[in-house]
């Protein structure tokens, strides 16, 4: 179909959503009770109006119009019309997952940035040890020999005198960082976000495999276990949505690159929403589970195969429903 046809069947129904919105936006939401009902009907067509025009390459013109229409539209649909909590608790419980498979092939690549350069380093470090210190200084590496050392009452800490409570603010402020860095590092053309994967892939191969060269592998891998279901994934998540800004700068599409930059964009935000709430869950299991010296590690570990399983399940199988929209017709 034409575009020209495509916009004689069907703009009206978008200017009738996009006439809704306007009063919505206003706060005249008394002026439109009566059709109130048929809003979310109205959304999900002009979803489907977006996805077919992108798929047939229409103007970037059309393109840009549909796209700003979705967003005010979810905005009025998911946190006004719904309420706070209950908007947030549908995302988490079926958006997020669901966005988290959707944007799952850049996820899948900051993944692997991550973890092959975290598992190379660990293997070069089993048969040249020294090379840690051409990655991190001595300092740094006593450090971490001090917090993972199996004598040490909290494991995974050098501040002794630090309670549990100054510890969740402090991993809270840290894995947000790494997280953001991940993140916003992808609109220097994906570059930041692959660079900050792969240093903190290697830190983690490299911590894990000088640790193992001293004979701490338990202490080290009972104590990143728990949290690390949460705090990797998400920093993962984070890198996924960061390379998806890049690409949208770097493979704009039909689209302008703005237009392209603000649809991943935003995008990339919700999928940042999920990620902070998944580094609230992993400090506070640093801080009060992970850092506790007294557990034997056997418990540890059954706990981290728990969560691990837990998150991979909720990511893979939450929020799966049929579709029950049916496209326009052709």
């Amino acid at each position: 179909m034409k575009q020209e046809q495509f916009e004689l069947l069907y703009r009206d129904r978008w200017q009738r959503f996009e006439g809704l919105l306007s009063q919505l936006e206003r706060g005249s939401a008394k002026a439109v009770a009566g059709e109130l009902a048929d809003f979310p009907g109205l959304y999900r067509q002009v979803c489907q109006f977006l996805a077919l025009a992108q798929e047939r390459c229409y103007s970037a013109h059309l393109i840009d119009e549909l796209n700003d229409l979705v967003l005010r539209g979810h905005h009025q649909l998911y946190v006004r019309q719904t309420g706070f909590w209950s908007g947030w608790g549908r995302f988490v419980a079926r958006d997020f997952p669901r966005l988290v498979r959707q944007e799952q092939a850049f996820i899948w690549t900051a993944f692997g940035l991550m973890y092959l350069p975290a598992l190379l380093f660990f293997i070069v470090l089993q048969l040249a040890p020294h090379l840690i210190y051409s990655f991190m200084d001595p300092a740094q590496v006593m450090s971490f020999e001090s917090m993972y050392d199996p004598g040490s009452e909290h494991i995974g800490r050098d501040r002794e005198s630090d309670s549990d409570f100054m510890m969740f603010g402090y991993y809270i402020y840290n894995n947000i960082s790494v997280a953001f860095r991940c993140f916003a590092g992808g609109l220097v053309l994906m570059l930041g976000s692959i660079i900050s994967l792969v240093v903190n892939g290697l830190l983690l191969g490299g911590v894990a495999g000088h640790l193992t060269n001293l004979g701490y592998p338990q202490t080290l891998f009972s104590f990143v276990i728990g949290h690390g279901a949460f705090e990797l994934t998400a920093i993962g998540i984070a890198g996924g949505a960061g390379l998806k800004l890049g690409y949208s700068l770097m493979v704009p599409g039909q689209l302008t690159r703005l237009a392209s930059l603000k649809a991943a964009a935003a995008t990339g935000i919700r999928l940042m929403y999920g990620v902070i709430l998944m580094l609230l869950m992993a400090a506070f299991i640093e801080a009060f589970w992970s850092s506790n010296g007294s557990l034997a590690p056997a418990v540890k570990y059954g706990v981290g195969a728990l969560l691990w399983s837990l998150v991979l399940f909720y990511l893979g199988f939450s929020g799966r429903s049929p579709s029950s929209g049916q496209r326009p017709d052709a």
